[in-house]
C-alpha cells in the first residue's frame, strides 16, 4: 500500500481535521493492524538525507512486517505540533518526528495522549530531564562518525585546508563541527578547518544556494574538500564541488549520487535502521521508553568506502581508519562534541 502524504492539510485543513479526529474514511481503509504517523524535519521527504532514511526504515517496517503510515511535511513550525496531534487523535499506533525541534512538541503531546506511543529522531535530552513514558528518544554520536570522515579529509587533502558547512548554528550541528575537526587534526595538527553555518533558523537546513555560496567561498580560501552537515542547503556545496572540481562530504546517507566523481565519502547515520528497530520493537509489544544512543560501537554511524570512492579510500587508509574506530569505540580515543 502506497503511504499518503497529507501536507495537503495545513491550514484550514489540518485544523479541520483536527477537529474530526480521525480524519476521515480513506485513512481507515488503508489501515493496516498498526499505523504509524510520521511527520517529517524541515527540508521534507526528498532531502536525500535525514529524512528520507527515516522514510526508508518505514518502508522496510511497511515491506517486512505489514506496518502501515502516512507522512505529513511541516511548511512552518506550528505544523509539527498540530501533524503529531492529528496522528494521535487518529488511528495511529504510533508516532514518529524527525529532527531535534520536535522533542517539546512530542512531549507536550505525548503528555495529552498517554495511550499512544511516540518517538522522536535526534531527542534533545539532558541527563537529569524527565522522559514521558511513553516516548522514546533517539540519539546518534554524530561526533564519532563526523571524527572518522576528518581524519580521511586530512589524508587525503593536498592543500592543508578543508571546510566545514553546518546548517542551523545549533549544538547538534556543533557536534558534527568538532568531530569533524578533531579527526582531521588528529592526522595533521596543523590542518586549517573553514567553518561556515548557513543561518540560525530551520530554514538554514533547506537553502541549497546559501550552502553554495558558501562552499564557493571556501573553496576559494583554499579548502579542497568540504563537509556539509545541512540537509538539502548541502545540494549546493555539491553543486560547487562540482564547479570547482574539488571534493565534498555528504552527510546522514550515501550522498555520492549527488556529485558522482566529487564526493570523497558520506558520514552515515543509521536513522533507517534505528526508526526500523523501533517500529518492530512497537509491533511486538515490546516498547519501552527512555533515550537509545548510537555511536560507533552500536554501529549507528559509519562511513561510506565502496567502489566510487576507492581512488581515495585506499586499503591502507582504510584499515588505519578501522584501527581508529576502534580505539573510539573501546574509549581509548575521546571524541569531542563541542
Amino acid at each position: 500500500m502506497k503511504p499518503r502524504n497529507w501536507a495537503v492539510v495545513v491550514g484550514m485543513a489540518l485544523a479541520l481535521l483536527l477537529a474530526a479526529g480521525c480524519g476521515g474514511g480513506e485513512r481507515q481503509q488503508s489501515r493496516a493492524d498498526f499505523h504509524v504517523g510520521l511527520v517529517f524535519d524541515v527540508g521534507g521527504l526528498g532531502d536525500k538525507s535525514f529524512n528520507d532514511l527515516a522514510y526508508q526504515g518505514l518502508l522496510r517496517a511497511r515491506d517486512e512486517r505489514g506496518v502501515s503510515f502516512e507522512y505529513f511535511e511541516p511548511t512552518q513550525s506550528s505544523d509539527r505540533e498540530a501533524a503529531l496531534r492529528l496522528y494521535a487523535q487518529g488511528d495511529a499506533d504510533l508516532i514518529i518526528g524527525v529532527g531535534f525541534l520536535f522533542t517539546d512538541d512530542i512531549n507536550g503531546v505525548a503528555d495529552d495522549f498517554p495511550e499512544k506511543q511516540f518517538i522522536c529522531v535526534d531527542y534533545s535530552w539532558n541527563e537529569g530531564r524527565e522522559i514521558p513514558p511513553n516516548v522514546v528518544g533517539l540519539k546518534f554520536r554524530e561526533e564519532e562518525g563526523s571524527f572518522l570522515v576528518g581524519a580521511l579529509a586530512a589524508m587525503v587533502s593536498e592543500t592543508g585546508t578543508i571546510g566545514f558547512i553546518g546548517g542551523m548554528d545549533i549544538p547538534l550541528i556543533h557536534k558534527f563541527q568538532a568531530g569533524y575537526q578533531a579527526g582531521a587534526r588528529h592526522i595533521n595538527s596543523e590542518m586549517r578547518v573553514l567553518i561556515n553555518y548557513a543561518g540560525v533558523t530551520g530554514a538554514a537546513f533547506k537553502n541549497p544556494a546559501k550552502g553554495k555560496e558558501l562552499a564557493l567561498a571556501q573553496y576559494e580560501q583554499g579548502a579542497d574538500i568540504i563537509f556539509h552537515a545541512s540537509g538539502s542547503t548541502g545540494l549546493g556545496v555539491f553543486e560547487a564541488a562540482r564547479a570547482k572540481e574539488r571534493l565534498a562530504i555528504g552527510v546522514d546517507a550515501d550522498q555520492s549520487a549527488e556529485a558522482p566523481g566529487y564526493v570523497l565519502t558520506s558520514m552515515i547515520k543509521r536513522v533507517d535502521r534505528a526508526v526500523y528497530d523501533e517500529v518492530a520493537r512497537a509491533l511486538e509489544g515490546r516498547f519501552e521508553s527512555g533515550v537509545r544512543v548510537f555511536g560507533l560501537k552500536e554501529e549507528g554511524v559509519d562511513y561510506v568506502r565502496d567502489a566510487s570512492n576507492r581512488q581515495w579510500v585506499t586499503a591502507e587508509r582504510e584499515a588505519r581508519l578501522s584501527a581508529i574506530a576502534e580505539q573510539i569505540a573501546a574509549g581509548e580515543i575521546e571524541v569531542p562534541a563541542e
